[in-house]
């Protein structure tokens, strides 16, 4: 593309993306709240179409069993779920045995298997309770010990050079991983995901660049990921139709923060309009990825500046996530409206509720801040969405919806929202979700 110099770019102002950190939480749900509103009518028909579809849901889930009734039992609403998880996305990576073992015995032995135990009618999800505390078959136990498995299972994880212990933890992440993870390489990825018939949008897991040298490093990935899945898919009708893949800035910068502002815009800018560049040559989509509040504005910074290239002109592929749970997403929303049709392109936006709640509010209790920068209460998010979402349908031609929701209420309110029109999308995360899209595959059923 041979990016332009910065010198020529004349930024736009923030101006339009107003600062609610400071706004009584309740006024503006309300205001949210009416610019969601569709009138008692249409409420009446989302909350049937929702209905419709956790019965659906609720009898598939019935009559399943295997790895569905194990993560339903270890979901991520319990400790051992997230621990589960975390696991499944670290243990396979981990090369050394020594390591591996050192991660089972700090993790595993901290979660309460035993409350799990005959709370399922599942055998698979007994059975594997069992496995998971490694105590049914290694070792015989009496009643007394068995109100306290744990203990056992930490004295044998302690043993770094028992290999059946480790051999069968792996065994039993492999199972969670493959449920949540498409593969450890692009490569293994692409050989599931070709198989589907589902579009994907490929995501890295746990890019964090402390360094220039793990800067550079995932810039390399991130580049190789777009070769391949542009290489392995035939000539879409659409860029819309085309598999994506997402990238987080901070993976691309060390210094990823506002204190850098210039130094981002001078090292980063020229890094992601060349992975952008490489993107639309292949005719894939790219998504900026939403990271902290802290980083919002210096994001929409980074991809405005990207997004006003020229050299990017006809290219709709450039998206951006955008956080419901942020009291700004209206606003980002509303300004990347104005950037849509003051270039003349359309953005694809991923609206999803948010990840990092946790973080958010810790922080901001620590910074001693009066108010937050996201909803305190989860039917807040739940209000921002709908808002954001009806936002996102109005744009027409200037913004490219695509709703990852996992929660059927949000789904149905989506569906009648958007009526007869079909220029927009749902996402759902990899092995999650799965039901609930599939009563609405058949676009006839509501």
């Amino acid at each position: 593309m041979g990016f332009v110099d910065q010198s020529a770019f004349t930024v736009a102002p923030l101006d339009n993306v107003s600062r609610r950190y400071l706004a009584d939480e309740q006024t503006l749900v309300r205001e949210l709240a009416e610019q969601a509103d569709v009138g008692q009518s249409v409420r009446d028909k989302i909350q049937g179409t929702a209905a419709t579809l956790v019965r659906a849901v609720r009898k598939h889930a019935a009559n399943e069993g295997g790895i569905d009734a194990f993560l339903q039992q270890y979901d991520l609403s319990s400790e051992e779920g997230i621990l589960l998880m975390c696991i499944a996305e670290a243990l396979l990576r981990i090369p050394d045995a020594a390591t591996a073992d050192r991660l089972i015995a700090d993790k595993i032995t901290s979660a309460n298997w035993e409350d799990h135990l005959g709370e399922s009618d599942s055998l698979f999800v007994n059975a594997s309770t069992w496995g998971l505390m490694l105590t049914g078959k290694l070792l015989r136990l009496d009643e007394a010990a068995r109100g306290n498995p744990a203990r056992y299972l930490g004295k044998l994880a302690s043993r770094t050079g028992e290999p059946v212990v480790r051999a069968a933890m792996r065994q039993a992440m492999r199972i969670m991983g493959f449920q949540f993870v498409m593969g450890r390489t692009i490569a293994e990825a692409l050989s599931r995901a070709n198989k589907s018939d589902l579009r994907y949008s490929f995501d890295m897991l746990g890019e964090a660049a402390l360094t220039a040298d793990d800067a550079a490093r995932y810039l390399e990935s991130y580049a190789a990921a777009i070769e391949r899945i542009g290489n392995s898919v035939a000539s879409p009708s659409d860029i819309f139709s085309a598999p994506s893949i997402s990238v987080k800035l901070s993976a691309l910068h060390p210094r990823f923060e506002v204190a850098q502002q210039d130094r981002v815009m001078r090292q980063l800018v020229p890094k992601v309009a060349g992975l952008v560049e490489q993107a639309a040559g292949l005719g894939i989509g790219i998504t900026i990825d939403a990271e902290e509040a802290d980083r919002l504005e210096i994001s929409l910074d980074v991809f405005q500046r990207v997004f006003r290239d020229k050299g990017l002109d006809g290219f709709d592929g450039l998206g951006l996530a955008v956080q419901a749970y942020q009291r700004r997403a209206t606003d980002v929303i509303r300004y990347l409206g104005d950037l849509a049709q003051d270039r003349g392109r359309r953005i694809p936006v991923r609206l999803v509720k948010g990840a990092y709640w946790d973080t958010e509010i810790k922080r901001g209790q620590e910074q001693g801040l009066e108010s937050y920068p996201v909803f305190t209460r989860k039917c807040h998010t739940d209000v921002s969405y709908l808002a954001c979402a009806r936002l996102l349908l109005n744009a027409g031609e200037h913004l490219y919806g695509q709703f990852a929701t996992h929660n059927a209420h949000t789904l149905a309110s989506v569906m009648h929202f958007a009526g007869s029109r079909s220029d927009y999308e749902f996402q759902r995360l990899h092995g999650m979700g799965e039901e609930l899209y599939d009563e609405i595959v058949n676009p006839d059923k509501f």
